[in-house]
């Protein structure tokens, strides 16, 4: 099955074409589409005459009903081949009524699968950037690192700080002891040392985008096998929260293999599939489920979290998870030549987004429009009035990508009502998140996120990290960095008063724009049991298993 032939289907009827068209169509050389067409001739696909000459139109005759063969062969794999070589052909061309056919079919693949093994097997729309702690910045790749890594210590969303990896430590004014756990084993088997945790502390501390988060840090120590100093003799008051932070789990490189310590261990991963392993040796109780694979499907595709039991029956639960908020940022970087470093045309597209907030359930029914903050449970109780209209003589130039479109289109609809000249310039995904330097030579744009746990420090985190899309803000205006500074000095359990501050300056300054709360429902068969939802919304792999009919 080849999805040319099937694109070639779906466009062109039998009749008169030109082999441009082809070519176009298909994305191939004129050359390169002229051995597909014999190849497809021989097989008995179509009967193609050329015409004589280049640009001459040729004649194509269809032999058979490509979609409809192509369609009954893969209903066939589906019963009876493995999911990661199905998954490939849900990524064809299909027709509509096609597609949905066998994306249902495909469905009842996924869920809970107990042979040899209890295995969970999870459909994945979109390849993980990184698998590795320091790069895994997107929320899918961080959900699977919370699955493979474990970090020294985990903090609550209440601030209470857990040990992990760690049992316990000494704090003062100018350093951290932390003592390990004993043998506490990597997934090919070696045991953690403080030398290990050392390595990973001083990659972290001098990865760009955590050097800044890192600076306070001066000297990381091995004091003994499983005991660390971390010095940092001008004071950090968030020392212990900061290693609670996914980017902070602890790893071992081994050829080319990047090694955790987690109740999963990484066995593959490519586009179309990665798969998760119980570890069975994990310092505390192994997982319940032996397996996760997660395989490729479209875009569009909607997952259920089944049961081999529930299949025949359509009972199930949808379990609400945060997905987190959105917001416009408004690029006031000192040094850009732009007409939004003026604070007045900043206000008045301030003014345009709060006036217009309530309408953004139309563009997404999971969208909670929010003028409240960002930080779950609080309100500024601002009222944004209508400014003076400023001259806009250039278009205020828009980031765009596929994953904020929707929100996007939002935003330039209602400007372009107010008669606000825009200009959309559109970027990948990658670029976004690793910031290329073109995404940053922009007025404004719609940001997602969501706080890992604990909000008090993922808020500071989400301003501070290399990541962050106010980084550059911070690390160039003395007024903003100013403010970061009070963080270092602040006792932990005063920083909700401090996060309001700062982002009320933000807000005021008319730089970011809360615009929504998202939730997510995922839908479960009702013989899951365990179902808790963890780091970034998702749930908790670990503790799942299927109650079984007897």
């Amino acid at each position: 099955m080849e999805n040319k032939l099937l694109t070639l289907w779906r466009y062109y009827p039998s009749g008169s074409i030109r082999m441009e068209e082809i070519s176009e169509t298909l994305q191939l050389s004129h050359k390169q589409t002229t051995r597909y067409l014999k190849k497809w001739n021989e097989e008995g696909w179509i009967a193609f005459t050329p015409g004589r000459g280049r640009g001459n139109v040729s004649t194509l005759k269809w032999k058979k009903d490509v979609e409809e063969e192509f369609e009954e062969e893969v209903v066939k794999l589906i019963d009876e081949a493995p999911v990661e070589r199905i998954s490939k052909y849900l990524m064809y061309n299909w027709s509509t009524d096609s597609k949905m056919r066998l994306m249902n079919k495909f469905q009842t693949k996924l869920g809970f699968v107990q042979e040899s093994e209890d295995k969970l097997i999870v459909p994945k729309r979109y390849p993980f950037f990184s698998i590795h702690p320091l790069e895994a910045a997107d929320v899918l790749s961080a959900h699977l690192v919370a699955n493979v890594f474990n970090r020294l210590v985990s903090i609550t969303e209440e601030g209470d700080i857990i040990p992990e990896l760690a049992h316990s430590w000494d704090i003062s004014p100018t350093k951290l002891r932390i003592y390990l756990k004993k043998d506490i084993k990597f997934h090919d088997g070696s045991i953690l040392t403080a030398k290990d945790v050392a390595d990973c502390l001083e990659r972290l501390r001098n990865f760009p985008h955590y050097r800044d988060l890192w600076a306070p840090v001066e000297t990381i120590e091995v004091k003994a096998p499983l005991i660390i100093d971390i010095g940092h003799p001008g004071g950090c008051s968030y020392m212990l929260p900061m290693l609670s932070m996914m980017c902070a789990s602890i790893y071992k490189e081994n050829k080319d293999r990047v090694l955790g310590t987690g109740c999963f261990s990484l066995e593959e991963n490519s586009d179309s599939k990665t798969t998760l392993a119980a570890f069975k040796e994990h310092f505390h109780e192994r997982p319940l489920l032996d397996a996760v694979e997660f395989v490729q499907v479209p875009q569009d595709f909607k997952g259920v979290y089944q049961s081999h039991i529930e299949r025949s029956h359509s009972s199930s639960v949808e379990v609400e998870s945060d997905s987190g908020f959105g917001i416009v940022i408004m690029n006031a970087t000192p040094g850009r030549d732009s007409a939004i470093q003026r604070k007045e045309v900043r206000d008045y597209l301030h003014w345009v987004i709060a006036k217009n907030r309530h309408s953004l359930k139309e563009c997404d029914p999971r969208m909670t429009p929010n003028e409240k903050s960002i930080l779950i449970g609080q309100d500024h109780h601002m009222t944004i009035t209508e400014p003076e209209r400023p001259s806009f003589t250039e278009p205020i130039v828009i980031r765009c990508a596929n994953h904020t479109a929707r929100t996007t289109d939002w935003l330039v609809d209602i400007f372009e009502k107010e008669d606000i000249p825009v200009d959309r310039q559109w970027f990948s995904f990658a670029d976004t998140l690793t910031k290329h330097p073109k995404t940053l030579n922009v007025d404004l744009f719609v940001h997602g996120e969501i706080f890992e746990s604990n909000q008090n420090f993922s808020f500071y985190h989400f301003l501070k990290n290399g990541f962050s899309p106010l980084y550059q803000l911070f690390a160039k205006s003395e007024k903003w960095k100013d403010q970061l500074e009070e963080y270092l000095h602040t006792p932990f359990e005063d920083w909700t008063a401090l996060n309001l501050k700062t982002e009320k300056m933000l807000i005021e300054e008319s730089i970011m724009i809360p615009l929504y709360y998202e939730k997510r429902y995922i839908p479960f068969s009702t013989d899951i049991m365990n179902i808790k939802i963890k780091h970034f919304g998702y749930v908790d792999f670990s503790k799942l298993w299927v109650r079984p009919d007897l």
